[in-house]
């Protein structure tokens, strides 16, 4: 593919190609990354760690869940780097075959009868290289996707790139449910490996669609217009987020919170609650994998109804839901009936995550210029969730047993995630529309444009 191609105005065909691929592409990375997190809360700690109280034994395999996190900033920065100085779509490849990597090993890894302690720190080794690629896979993603669309289905578009967290998370769970059902002892010996094994096929999905689609049109015309390969700033992109958008990363960071802790509080850390609860793993993590598929569903209704009203009313309903859901979401868990607990976390889902993650994929690139878009986008998101959504799981069954079981103060957890959320966003302007090629910050000023250029 040449520039002239890439830079021409791309036709519909060539948009659901680029969408497509960014949603299948996502899909195969949340489900490696989401099977770590199910793992964490059903067999790790007895195959990692055998040695210590059950208890200790879920905290530290949380812990290890976490560790993925605090290495998701440093792949944003450089996968986002090289997205912004070389292209896109190479980063994506890179970052696909990563994560393959780092999923299919941690189906071959011997456990901690076999060899000791090499085990958790191979284990902790290997998830931090599922975080680094995942830094640089969301970003990537889904600036490519919104870069392809026209200003008035951008939000659209973005939200159809969204639905691979939910897919994956439906592909894990309900993987994870299927292999529930093995007798303890041959799910613990062999059989929580096959959802990692089975990502290769998925990976080399993934890597065929993504060898297949365009680089970025809005790349391809800053890097002609702008020169950015002449630009000193150029090579640093990380250097001029901070430099000159720093009001976006804050709200990209603060906009996180809500949907990040409460995804991975609805969807990981409630299958250790809910079994201490009484309810069965395969039961909780099929009512996960049916609040997943509703969420796929509704996900791109919210993504155009933001092209509707705009990103910061859509974004700050679901911010908003999750401030009054705190304590009704446990108040269902806590009943010990199986219809309350589905209608609760679907409800999580559906309306708490569904609304802020649909918006996230236009909203985030529209806060940042196309020559530090990646950058800018991957690392809001992703340093948010080593603060937010990484340690939630952790927190929140720390939060637990300090309380000798108690769920208000995870409530008070959520609704605090809530807040700032909310708060995140009412302080930036509307970026509905916004000219990709606009420079400037729509936090710290009027939007000045809202068509697109006619030569797009």
């Amino acid at each position: 593919m040449n520039t002239q191609e890439a830079s021409a105005a791309p036709t519909a065909k060539m948009i659901r190609r680029v969408t497509m691929a960014g949603a299948i592409g996502t899909t195969v990375e949340f489900y490696d990354y989401f099977i770590y997190g199910t793992a964490a809360a059903l067999v790790l700690n007895k195959v990692f760690f055998p040695n210590v109280d059950p208890l200790i034994g879920t905290l530290t395999a949380f812990a290890t869940f976490g560790v993925g996190f605090v290495a998701r900033p440093f792949g944003a920065v450089v996968f986002g780097h090289l997205a912004d100085k070389v292209g896109r779509k190479k980063m994506l490849v890179a970052s696909l075959l990563l994560m393959g990597f780092a999923t299919f090993g941690m189906g071959l890894l011997p456990t901690f009868d076999q060899i000791g302690v090499w085990a958790p720190i191979l284990l902790v080794v290997l998830r931090l290289c599922q975080g680094f690629a995942v830094g640089g896979e969301w970003g990537g993603a889904t600036v490519l996707a919104t870069e392809f669309s026209r200003p008035e289905r951008r939000g659209l578009v973005g939200s159809i790139v969204q639905i691979g967290s939910p897919a994956g998370l439906l592909l894990a769970t309900g993987m994870f449910a299927l292999i529930t059902q093995l007798p303890e002892d041959q799910l613990i010996a062999w059989g929580w490996r096959i959802p990692f094994l089975s990502s290769l096929a998925l990976v080399a999905i993934g890597l065929y669609i993504r060898l297949n689609i365009l680089e970025s049109p809005e790349f391809e015309r800053a890097k002609k217009e702008l020169k950015l390969e002449d630009s000193a700033e150029r090579k640093i992109p990380v250097v001029e987020v901070f430099r000159t958008s720093w009001r976006s990363l804050l709200v990209a960071m603060g906009a996180r919170f809500a949907p990040d802790i409460g995804f991975y509080i609805a969807g990981t850390f409630i299958v250790s609650y809910g079994k201490n609860m009484g309810y069965s793993a395969s039961m909780i993590l099929t009512a996960i994998t049916v609040a997943a598929a509703l969420e796929v569903i509704v996900v791109p209704i919210f993504g155009a109804l933001s092209d509707k009203v705009g990103r910061r009313k859509v974004y700050m309903m679901g911010a908003l839901f999750w401030i009054v859901f705190a304590f009704p979401f446990f108040w269902l868990v806590n009943t010990g009936s199986t219809p309350l607990l589905w209608l609760g976390i679907i409800l999580a889902f559906v309306l708490g995550h569904g609304a802020m993650w649909a918006v996230a994929a236009s909203f985030y690139a529209e806060l940042f210029p196309t020559r530090i878009r990646t950058t800018g986008a991957s690392l809001g998101y992703n340093l948010s969730i080593v603060f937010g959504g990484g340690p939630a799981p952790f927190l929140a069954a720390a939060l637990v047993a300090a309380t000798a079981g108690a769920s208000w103060p995870v409530s008070i957890y959520l609704i605090a995630a809530g807040t700032i959320t909310f708060v995140a966003v009412l302080l930036a302007r509307e970026t509905v529309r916004r000219d990709l090629g606009e420079e400037g910050e729509p936090v710290a000023g009027p939007v000045h444009s809202t068509k697109a250029r006619t030569t797009r």
